[in-house]
């Protein structure tokens, strides 16, 4: 039996190597910065609660932050880590979608020049694609955050430490 998904893309160039990029996905001080930066611009609360990573297939990760209704907890699994490539990972934001199963995130990093260009496709179930725009905006403010940090990291005397 076929599961039905629907699916986002979200493209980003990257003026830094696949490996610098890939693992600002799995550090979790590197995470908590980028995800406060794109609460921050998506006019959120920038109060990252819980970053934990279990890096290896079969690990989970959690993310949690607090927005005026509460805390949101996003969570998931490492199906895929295939550095500098490919990661690939379950993405959920409650048990009902835990049990459903049907919520997933690749992402893929391509040497382009001296950079790369990762692209994010995340499918889920078709009964979210009302929200597409949405899904679209965080995915790409999380890559757009994800860029400024690298930048940030090669000022001088100043950036992530």
């Amino acid at each position: 039996m076929t599961r039905r998904t629907f699916a986002v893309e979200v493209i980003r160039y990257f003026d830094f190597p696949p490996e610098r990029v890939f693992d600002a996905w799995l550090d979790p001080d590197r995470i908590r910065a980028w995800s406060e930066m794109a609460l921050d611009e998506n006019g959120l609360p920038a109060d990252v609660r819980r970053v934990e990573v279990d890096a290896r297939i079969g690990g989970r990760f959690t993310f949690s932050d607090m927005r005026p209704e509460g805390e949101a907890v996003h969570w998931g699994t490492y199906l895929a880590i295939d550095r500098p490539r490919k990661l690939v990972f379950t993405w959920f934001t409650s048990e009902e979608e835990e049990m459903e199963n049907n919520s997933t995130v690749t992402v893929t990093f391509e040497s382009a020049g001296t950079g790369c260009t990762v692209t994010l496709v995340h499918e889920m179930d078709p009964k979210w694609a009302q929200y597409e725009k949405q899904v679209e905006k965080g995915w790409g403010a999380m890559l757009d955050m994800q860029a400024r940090l690298l930048v940030e990291e090669d000022k001088p005397f100043g950036g992530y430490s």
